[in-house]
């Protein structure tokens, strides 16, 4: 397997980019793009999947339209994507019973532009990997996730990692440390806590 190369890291800023979709909640196309996104002041969420009328993609759709609705209420846009066409986003959300609750965007990158852009393009089969990176409302990528086709990812993650990147952004001079969830201690780095992480967690 051969991926193209990623232009984009964690910690810079995302070219725009435009793709057609099929929007569920609408039950018609449209088109979406980062600078749109940017505009309106929302996250934008996009989670790569391999293609339509497979095994593992709709469980992991179905999984993600779970989380939806928490998502949506932290100001994130969710936009699946993959490289078949708006045509089979269309059939496919219809006809699959696991997409049933599906409303997000469901986007279509037959060139794989996009896919590339993010370095999840498998330029012998065409598909894209399963990856989910989530780009702030400033139009940085903060988080960056890839698995291979073989492995589904988890929603509920996606949503404790969105929360804790928009506590962040709201509050830059904090770090959450691992399984953050909101309300709970973050860490504020400086020489203080340095090997006294333990005991600044506990008090």
């Amino acid at each position: 397997m051969e991926t193209a190369p990623t232009s984009v890291s964690v910690g810079a800023n995302v070219p725009d980019f435009a793709m057609e979709t099929y929007e569920p909640a609408k039950g018609d196309f449209g088109k979406v793009s980062l600078a749109d996104l940017k505009k309106e002041g929302k996250w934008t969420v996009l989670v790569f999947y391999p293609a339509d009328f497979t095994f593992v993609c709709p469980t992991e759709l179905a999984d993600l339209a779970d989380q939806q609705d928490k998502l949506a209420a932290l100001g994130a846009h969710v936009i699946a994507v993959s490289t078949d066409t708006k045509f089979a986003h269309m059939v496919w959300r219809n006809t699959e019973g696991l997409m049933k609750n599906v409303k997000y965007t469901l986007a279509a990158d037959p060139t794989g532009t996009v896919s590339r852009l993010f370095g999840v393009y498998d330029c012998g089969s065409g598909l894209a990997l399963r990856g989910t990176f989530i780009i702030n409302p400033e139009g940085k990528l903060v988080s960056s996730e890839v698995n291979f086709y073989n492995v589904g990812r988890n929603a509920s993650e996606l949503v404790r990692k969105m929360e804790a990147n928009v506590h962040l952004m709201a509050n830059p001079s904090e770090a959450c440390p691992a399984n953050w969830k909101p309300g709970a201690k973050t860490l504020t780095p400086g020489k203080d806590i340095v090997g006294n992480v333990a005991s600044v967690l506990a008090n």
